[in-house]
């Protein structure tokens, strides 16, 4: 059984999906630290495409005197009024989109409703981006599974834990896994391989590396066919 695990982000890019498309299972790791900053720091933010390039999206969390915080217990700073900059700004730059109509009652629906934990705000997100993507995936929080480990070993725990025998990892996972540990475990190791499709967007030139939701209002129920058909991985 192949597995995917990865925080869950805010409104993720497409090869988080795309990870989650090749696997069984997927698990939501809501048990590590909230990541402010660095490469790591898409946990309440992602990036939009606009006129004029891109545009960050980013959730405000409280931090002061809270730091470091566990992801499914990091707390929303709703004193500022981000939830309306958001859907103003994803209206402003999508409503001509060809497939915007179809999907953006849920992300009105969405800002209107108030949310404290970010985790469970990302969770809903993804969950409703995984089903309208047809990706038929089980899946699985950490908070709900009482395992311990860190690093490396977190990992492998998570697989016992669901009965994985076959481990997804992405394009960084070789630069902070201890790789002779999972075949220490008996559990093989498969990298995502994560080539960025091209697809119609909005304005030109065409940008990488956009939230999901870049592809989806602009290919609409075409998206996962993109997703598979313009990258691969390697041994399945």
């Amino acid at each position: 059984m192949k597995i995917a695990i990865h925080q869950p982000n805010y409104l993720p890019y497409l090869g988080f999906f795309h990870k989650i498309s090749l696997a069984d299972v997927f698990v939501i790791l809501d048990t590590v630290q909230f990541v402010k900053s660095g490469a790591l720091a898409w946990m309440n933010r992602n990036k939009m495409r606009t006129r004029q390039g891109y545009m960050w999206l980013t959730v405000p969390v409280l931090t002061k005197g809270r730091f470091p915080v566990i992801l499914k217990e990091a707390l929303i700073d709703n004193s500022k009024d981000w939830k309306k900059k958001h859907f103003n700004s994803i209206y402003h730059n999508y409503h001509r989109a060809a497939y915007f109509g179809k999907y953006c009652k849920f992300f009105e629906n969405l800002f209107k409703k108030e949310w404290k934990i970010l985790s469970l705000l990302n969770e809903e997100i993804i969950r409703y981006l995984i089903k309208q993507l047809n990706i038929s995936v089980k899946i699985i929080k950490t908070s709900d599974l009482n395992i311990d480990g860190k690093g490396t070993q977190l990992l492998i725990n998570i697989c016992k834990r669901v009965g994985a025998d076959e481990y997804i990892y992405g394009k960084h996972g070789e630069d902070y896994m201890e790789l002779e540990k999972f075949q220490q475990n008996k559990i093989k190791l498969i990298p995502q391989n994560f080539q960025h499709p091209r697809y119609r967007q909005l304005y030109e030139p065409f940008i990488e590396d956009m939230s999901i939701i870049d592809l989806l209002f602009n290919e609409g129920e075409n998206s996962i066919k993109i997703l598979r058909e313009n990258i691969r991985i390697d041994d399945v």
